[in-house]
């Protein structure tokens, strides 16, 4: 896309960027900024950057790189929408060599259904066999 670049270079991921953004999103409100490092160190990351090099967006994929992966944390900040950059984004993270031939991949979205749906993504096919703990305030404790 041109102005932009993405990349899975973790000495590149702005954490002041993204904890600014996810700690504020409706899934990891108040997140502490050492938690969502440790996350990013543990995880596959795909950042956004604009022309200047500034971070812009981000995806997250939590993953055994062989059987299964969770995407987690996209975000494109809200100056850059509109310009196709979730759906590039989202392209880039499937098609990534590491996360080829997953048996399984899933994620949680109150309300981007139709971004993740034109990458395949449907509703649980048995979400009579998925189980969850979940503590959703967890960092307003």
């Amino acid at each position: 896309m041109q102005g932009y670049r993405i990349s899975t270079q973790s000495n590149e991921m702005d954490i002041d960027v993204i904890h600014s953004f996810i700690s504020t999103s409706y899934w990891a409100k108040g997140i502490p900024k050492a938690t969502m490092q440790k996350a990013i160190d543990h995880s596959l990351c795909f950042g956004v950057f604009d022309e200047n090099q500034n971070q812009i967006g981000f995806a997250r994929t939590i993953t055994d790189y062989t059987t299964y992966a969770y995407l987690a944390d996209v975000f494109i900040l809200e100056h850059h929408r509109g310009k196709g950059l979730s759906k590039w984004l989202i392209n880039t993270v499937l098609e990534h060599p590491d996360l080829q031939g997953l048996r399984r991949i899933v994620l949680a979205t109150r309300d981007a259904h139709g971004l993740y749906a034109q990458n395949n993504f449907k509703p649980l096919s048995t979400p009579e066999n998925m189980m969850e703990i979940w503590t959703p305030n967890i960092y307003q404790l």
